[in-house]
């Protein structure tokens, strides 16, 4: 409720020039005061990320004050009311008049001080006068400017020398040292921007510069949020993204408005074993493309995905038993802001005390293709194939290898397509490294006799169950519909994920592999399924180099010999986008 009534703040705000038709004098709220200007300036940045109409202003004493308006009183105690709910400034601050500021140094050129006095509801109204105008405030000497910048600490000459670089004035070591080289660059910056080329930044210079290299990141509402369940302090956008749940070891940030970025906090107890498994799994989200640097080091590890729609970057550390991270998810096309928002994330990455509770959000969704949430990179076609040479050559359906990006074997090893038979519709693979399969293809010699029992292996759900199945039934032609002697019909119900499997007799040698299910454009009816002969699948592999092994015997196996051997056999083949 105080949000909707924090918005209802901001609009009655904007209209505030509108209370001079209503005689009414204009106010402040003073939320800060800061010693020096330089201070006082990165302060008034600060707060300008994350809250709208914020000034700067001198005061009589010397010190600098931070302060919001210009508002009528009563919107400047509803506005300090509610900020002060929040916690968005402190306690402390208080409503201040006009009378109590001096010359105003932010935002750069702002000037409220100079607008007419206005006349409370019993006095005649004054008639507003044209103010004459004003010089510009002489800027400070080359001496006063040096004076003003050995009171700069090393972060916010760093910060200097970075900005002098994003410029592209300056291209040395960014070491805080302003010498010869960061003097040229001052130099070469302030002829850029119509400034004496003194050499010297001065406080005013310095605020310009600053202010152009922080632009590309206004309106993000760059703001450190305290997350104590994770155990992290991170600045973030909080005008693009804001939470959406915890499922551990992740926290959810959503997008809230136009730009498509997301954000992942990540915290978990581990050692690097617990490590390296993050970093395995993360690699199979849909949130991390698979195009981009990646590394594992002992005790972090980063990973940058990249496509034509999103980059994303992760970067995890493991510290005292703790494993903790984050992910930013940003729109492809604006690199500047996006490394600008990255640098902002890793410089004001805080650990906190603990981690995320395993048992956070357990009341989320549960599907087996999300992990905490997040959706698990799917492949566009799964088929079945099985091992036809030591080196792990695979047999498959040429249904499942056609137009893929990438191809995988057990959704772990890449391979190549080395041969394609259309006629046939089967294609040899041959993995991009070596494989050593635990059980090679023996294909039978021997004629099988009508309704002799046969079995397929393969995965019929896509590789869900993580193990290929057997399904049951028996030979009922020897050739196709229309007399194909490279066919075999069978009376055997598989589903389309077999297609590519090996066809076995009772024995576990390979009579065939199974096709896909519709053939020449027409489904099949339930129950009828072909197979590719022997005579013809050797002969592929002969064509591609490889000598099948063959036996002549019939034998019985039992089935749990022949689950075993049929599961080291076969394959999940799948085509990835």
């Amino acid at each position: 409720m105080a949000r909707i009534f924090f918005r209802f703040i901001l609009m009655a705000c904007m209209v505030a020039p509108a209370a001079w038709a209503q005689q009414e004098p204009l106010v402040w709220v003073q939320i800060e005061a800061q010693p020096s200007l330089t201070e006082a300036q990165a302060s008034a940045r600060r707060y300008a990320a994350d809250l709208p109409d914020v000034n700067g202003f001198s005061l009589d004493t010397g010190w600098y004050a931070i302060a919001l308006g210009p508002y009528r009183p009563d919107e400047a105690l509803r506005v300090l009311q509610v900020y002060r709910a929040e916690g968005v400034i402190a306690r402390d601050s208080y409503i201040a008049e006009n009378s109590a500021y001096r010359q105003q140094f932010w935002p750069i050129g702002a000037n409220f001080l100079q607008r007419p006095a206005l006349a409370t509801p019993d006095q005649p109204p004054v008639i507003a006068q044209t103010p004459t105008p004003q010089p510009e405030p002489a800027d400070e000497t080359p001496r006063e400017a040096q004076d003003s910048e050995s009171r700069l600490s090393r972060d916010e000459r760093a910060e200097l020398q970075i900005a002098l670089k994003w410029a592209g004035v300056y291209d040395g070591a960014i070491d805080a040292a302003f010498g010869r080289g960061t003097r040229a660059s001052m130099a070469r910056w302030q002829a850029a921007n119509g400034f004496e080329p003194t050499g010297i930044l001065t406080t005013r210079q310095r605020a310009v510069l600053l202010g152009q290299y922080n632009a590309v990141l206004a309106g993000l509402g760059l703001k450190v949020v305290r997350d104590n369940a994770a155990g992290i302090a991170v600045k973030l956008p909080a005008s693009v993204v804001k939470f959406d749940r915890y499922e551990p070891p992740f926290v959810h940030f959503k997008p809230t408005g136009d730009i498509d970025a997301r954000v992942l906090l990540i915290s978990q107890q581990g050692d690097r074993n617990t490590l390296a498994g993050l970093y395995d799994i993360m690699q199979t989200l849909e949130i991390v493309p698979e195009t981009g640097p990646r590394g594992l080091e002992n005790d972090r590890f980063t990973l940058v995905g990249e496509n034509a729609m999103h980059i994303s970057q992760t970067q995890v550390w493991l510290r005292d038993g703790q494993i903790k991270g984050f992910t930013l998810i940003w729109p492809a096309g604006d690199e500047e802001r996006r490394k600008r928002l990255l640098a902002e994330m890793q410089n004001s990455f805080e650990w906190l005390s603990g981690t995320l509770d395993p048992a956070e959000g357990s009341v989320a969704e549960q599907r087996i293709d999300l992990i905490s949430g997040l959706e698990v990179r799917q492949p566009r076609l799964s088929r079945s194939g099985f091992y036809v040479d030591g080196a792990g050559a695979v047999l498959t359906t040429s249904e499942v290898v056609q137009e893929c990006r990438r191809i995988t074997i057990d959704d772990a090893h890449e391979a190549k397509v080395a041969l394609t038979d259309a006629t046939l519709g089967v294609s040899l693979l041959r993995p991009r490294s070596p494989l050593a399969p635990r059980n090679v293809a023996t294909f039978q010699e021997l004629t099988p006799r009508l309704l002799s029992d046969v079995a397929v292996a393969g995965y019929s759900y896509g590789g869900i169950l993580g193990a290929p199945t057997l399904t049951f039934g028996q030979v009922s032609d020897l050739r196709g519909l229309n007399g194909e002697t490279h066919l075999k019909r069978l009376a055997l119900a598989a589903l389309d994920g077999d297609a590519g499997g090996p066809v076995l007799d009772a024995g576990g040698a390979v009579l065939g592999m199974l096709l896909p299910h519709a053939q020449e454009g027409r489904a099949l009816p339930e129950g009828v399924s072909f197979a590719a002969t022997n005579g013809a699948l050797q002969g592929v592999l002969t064509q591609s180099g490889i000598t099948p092994r063959t036996m002549s015997g019939i034998s019985r196996i039992p089935a749990e010999t022949l689950t075993e051997r049929a599961g080291a056999l076969t394959v999940l083949v799948s085509c990835w986008d």
